[in-house]
């Protein structure tokens, strides 16, 4: 078990003639392939660094990262975070945000993404043992909601999108995220490789599931990605680096 959660199950299957093992709760899952004896763990993390339930509520703490203890022992770590950075809402899965010592109730997203980076590369650094784990950092995954961004000023959402981008450069340039991700990896003294997919999925408009993905027409899914797709790609890209 990931978390230790009682409602935690197991699961056996079998494809393509090799057993895998598969443990599953509400923050992730492992499976392993006793043949090949490696393990593939999954830790739902959002934001790398804790969310901590206290009196006042679930705290965003930007300057503690306890839950790396799951990644001790680990040949090869592959971290990202950003999507739910944006959340607000219903979605948002803390209440306070905390850091120095200081409890705000909110702050500017882009300034709490850095500074949880900050924390988690201050952690590779003292940490990690490069002669023993491989690190990676998956890039910046984009979504696709304003079309002025791909020189169609009246798409409001990737439905009907059915041809990528052309050519090899975004119209409406790189997240903000990306240069804040890249600053960041610069200060790590260990080495930690970028799997840099942001542009090469900024040109996928066509990619995401739109009106069919988990909530249907109801909903509009333009920053998930349908599969087989672009992720596919990234792992391709995950593969060869490896």
């Amino acid at each position: 078990m990931l978390d230790g959660e009682e409602d935690s199950f197991s699961v056996r299957k079998r494809d393509g003639g090799v057993r895998n093992c598969l443990q599953c709760n509400r923050k992730g899952w492992t499976t392993w392939g006793k043949e090949y004896k490696v393990k593939v763990m999954l830790d739902r993390n959002v934001y790398l660094v804790d969310v901590v339930k206290e009196n006042i509520g679930r705290v965003l703490k930007l300057d503690s990262i306890e839950g790396s203890k799951l990644w001790h022992g680990v040949d090869m770590l592959i971290f990202n975070t950003w999507h739910w950075w944006s959340r607000r809402g219903p979605t948002q899965p803390w209440d306070y945000i905390e850091l120095g010592g200081l409890v705000l109730k909110d702050m500017d997203r882009m300034k709490a993404f850095e500074e949880a980076l900050r924390t988690w590369a201050a952690w590779v650094d003292a940490t990690v043992d490069p002669t023993k784990v491989k690190v990676f950092f998956q890039g910046i995954s984009p979504s696709h909601y304003n079309g002025s961004l791909w020189n169609e000023p009246f798409a409001r959402s990737c439905i009907r999108q059915r041809t990528p981008v052309a050519g090899s450069t975004y119209p409406g340039g790189l997240p903000p995220a990306v240069a804040v991700l890249k600053s960041v990896l610069s200060t790590i003294k260990k080495p930690v490789t970028l799997l840099d997919i942001t542009t090469l999925s900024l040109l996928r408009k066509d990619g995401h599931p739109s009106i069919y993905g988990l909530t249907g027409p109801a909903g509009m899914d333009c920053s998930h990605w349908c599969l087989p797709g672009v992720p596919d790609t990234w792992n391709e890209i995950l593969y060869n680096l490896i």
